[in-house]
């Protein structure tokens, strides 16, 4: 007995997204949790999973990947137009310890945050907010970096007016000689930055769904609004936005250098994202499963051990 042979009639029946299937999707998983790095025919020869056994080595390891990336692009002379997220979030700390360290000016990087929480409408809140990724960004990377910070006009953020420049924008710094280097988490329900499953479902073809640059307004699958509310409202659903504006494959499928970070574990062997890191290694990239598509780039995504698993029942 399991939620496949129970979801008929249930709460469940037309919850997930429709293009998943459920069957195949539990296939992805293994009960040999060392066999997650095997090699899958679609990855890219230069994609590699990396793990780690601790959250604090998690946390160093992708913010020297974020520092290395930022320095061999400055020691090369080019510049650096970086897709950032709000989550995953230690590795910030690191990242600007290794380039303080280092001594690298960041004057040639262009960030460009994924998404931004929103209303239907695309209004995002005020900078200022604690909730805001503006302010996130701020507190945990820009402001830390002191005189070596990115320059504030080449700081880019998910509004409803900058969002749809970025595509254009970051076309203009590849078309000059830069490089384009995406960061990212990956969603419960497997989106990127906040491109969910559903939108799938709107295109005729893969094609159209992969020429997508961004969304204002983005309507939140519920997964995402339980997955913020665990992980950055204190449990708290009711402060959770239900949209958001957010990047789309047009812009996170077309990286020089992917460094991906999957650390969704909570304590006494919980954990919320282990399923979600099987079904982005094993299941063959679809436009249903978002995140499938990053395997198809080369870069690294770093994981926890503890989200193998093996993912079997453990009452917490």
């Amino acid at each position: 007995m399991d939620l496949m042979s129970t979801i008929a009639g249930s709460m469940m029946e037309g919850y997930f997204p429709a293009g998943w299937d459920l069957a195949k999707i539990d296939q992805c998983m293994s009960a040999d949790p060392t066999s997650i790095t095997d090699r899958q025919s679609w990855w890219h020869e230069g994609f590699e999973p990396v793990m780690c056994g601790s959250v604090t080595d998690f946390d160093t390891i992708m913010g020297h990947e974020i520092a290395l990336t930022i320095k061999q692009s400055r020691d090369a002379g080019e510049k650096l137009a970086l897709i950032l997220p709000v989550g995953p979030m230690g590795m910030y700390r690191w990242a600007v310890f290794f380039l303080k360290e280092w001594g690298v000016s960041c004057d040639h990087v262009y960030g460009f945050n994924m998404d931004e929480w929103s209303d239907a409408d695309g209004n995002t809140l005020p900078a200022n907010n604690p909730g805001a990724f503006q302010y996130a960004m701020q507190e945990a990377f820009y402001g830390p970096l002191g005189d070596l910070t990115v320059p504030e006009n080449q700081r880019h953020f998910a509004t409803a007016d900058v969002l749809p420049t970025y595509a254009e924008k970051i076309g203009e710094l590849k078309s000059a000689g830069a490089k384009l280097g995406v960061i990212f988490g990956i969603g419960r329900v497997c989106h990127i930055a906040f491109w969910e499953p559903h939108f799938a479902g709107e295109f005729n073809s893969e094609e159209e769904w992969k020429a997508q640059t961004h969304r204002i307004g983005a309507k939140l699958h519920p997964l995402t609004i339980e997955q913020n509310a665990v992980t950055s409202f204190k449990s708290r659903t009711t402060l959770v936005p239900a949209y958001a504006n957010t990047i789309g494959p047009g812009c996170f499928l077309n990286a020089d250098k992917i460094i991906g970070g999957c650390d969704g574990i909570f304590s006494r062997g919980m954990q919320w994202q282990g399923m979600s890191v099987w079904m982005t290694l094993r299941h063959e990239p679809t436009s249903w499963i978002p995140s499938t598509y990053m395997t198809t780039q080369p870069g690294r995504l770093i994981i926890l051990d503890e989200l193998a698993g093996p993912l079997v029942a453990e009452c917490n």
